[in-house]
């Protein structure tokens, strides 16, 4: 047996519906959006792929998350499946600033030797966010 991928990660927010907003006009689907809009889901997540971000809105306590989670604390890179110039396109459509990049990047795929960029941004909270661009 070993671990073979990440199911989920988890990060607060400041602001639910502008985080929220943010993702789904990146293209990004909402998961539990109608149960947490209604008050039986604490927490909506955001789909990555295969994996997911758990959205952990303002006032949400669990004492299973990290101790000093707070909004802007994280950071995430998803891989972007197309060409820099999409992905830039993508981004400007969106309204969302590139604050670095693109620029080359040693990824995780095939433990860092397959070429990358990555192009920098930051959401609502100032999370950092990159997209990772295999060649």
């Amino acid at each position: 047996m070993s671990t073979v991928g990440i199911d989920h990660i988890a990060m607060p927010t400041a602001d639910a519906e502008r985080l929220m907003a943010f993702y789904k006009n990146l293209g990004f689907a909402i998961n539990d959006e109608e149960e947490w809009r209604a008050g039986t889901a604490n927490i909506f997540s955001i789909q990555v792929g295969d994996s997911k971000i758990n959205v952990h809105p303002e006032g949400y306590l669990a004492d299973y998350r990290g101790p000093t989670a707070v909004p802007g604390c994280t950071d995430i890179c998803f891989v972007w499946n197309g060409s820099v110039e999409d992905c830039q396109k993508m981004l400007a459509d969106a309204g969302v600033e590139v604050v670095r990049g693109p620029g080359p990047r040693k990824g995780a795929r095939q433990r860092g030797v397959l070429p990358a960029a990555s192009l920098y941004a930051r959401d609502p909270d100032n999370n950092l966010l990159e997209w990772m661009v295999y060649q």
